[in-house]
């Protein structure tokens, strides 16, 4: 499993959350203590919103506890809203354009997960990316599938309804198929406004998922970045997070129809 964290709310320097805390991000992809898999170097990635309303970008293959560079933009990139990824590969390539967070014009993805048995119905899902996103898709992941799915169906506007719609039908697709392994999705999503972020899972065993509000804003996490634990909330299985401008926080059910 990925691990991976979300902040809106006041412009703050990346490494305030990526680097510095004792459990950081940069030492989960080292040493994961919430997840089957301890270490997440299977490639990193960086997105952040600065002047101009498309994201910034930056990813690699590499490990993130072995790139001075990551430690360097952290230093220096000051921002209001950001995502951070870790991953451990689950069946494709690792490889750049299979590192997360994925960018579409204002829109930022990420997640924690995979769909079950997905080399056997990859063709199906990417079929329900309609025509205007697919020549967008450059990697081969299941997350970035699903990404470009839900934009299709409307994300930007209802992203609930959105993803949930998606991910009822890759289910059916998995039952179909004789699937018996588990579609899990923890997931952030924005569009550069609203942050939202998704715990949900057909079997109700989701990825770990976090969320806690300080001086500055809003952090969601895989696993707390620090041992003070009592100030991190868990977000509850099968609900949607959303937050606005690093204030606001709402934790709603997030329903998936399983016909």
């Amino acid at each position: 499993m990925c691990r991976f964290l979300a902040y809106q709310g006041e412009p703050v320097f990346l490494d305030s959350v990526v680097s510095k805390p004792c459990h950081s991000l940069i030492q989960q992809s080292m040493r994961a203590t919430e997840c089957k898999t301890t270490t997440n170097g299977d490639g990193f990635g960086l997105g952040w919103y600065g002047e101009r309303p498309e994201p910034g970008l930056y990813r690699d293959l590499r490990p993130a506890w072995s790139d001075d560079n990551l430690l360097s933009i952290c230093m220096q990139v000051r921002s209001p809203l950001f995502f951070a990824h870790v991953r451990s590969a689950t069946g494709t390539a690792t490889a750049r354009a299979n590192c997360h967070p994925f960018v579409h014009g204002s829109s930022l993805f990420m997640h924690n997960g995979q769909i079950g048995g997905f080399g056997k119905i990859r063709r199906q899902v990417e079929a329900i990316i309609p025509d205007e996103f697919y020549p967008h898709r450059s990697g081969t992941t299941d997350s970035e599938a699903i990404f470009l799915a839900a934009l299709g169906r409307g994300a930007k506007d209802a992203p609930a309804e959105a993803f949930g719609s998606v991910l009822s039908e890759i289910c059916g697709m998995m039952r179909a198929a004789g699937i018996n392994d588990a579609l899990r999705f923890a997931a952030c999503f924005t569009d550069g406004d609203m942050l939202h972020a998704f715990r949900w899972a057909c079997d109700e065993k989701a990825p770990t998922l976090y969320w806690r509000r300080d001086g500055h804003g809003v952090q969601i996490v895989s696993e707390p970045l620090d041992e003070t634990r009592e100030h991190w909330n868990a977000v509850p299985q099968g609900s949607i997070l959303t937050a606005h401008g690093g204030v606001t926080v709402e934790v709603k059910p997030f329903a998936v129809t399983l016909h």
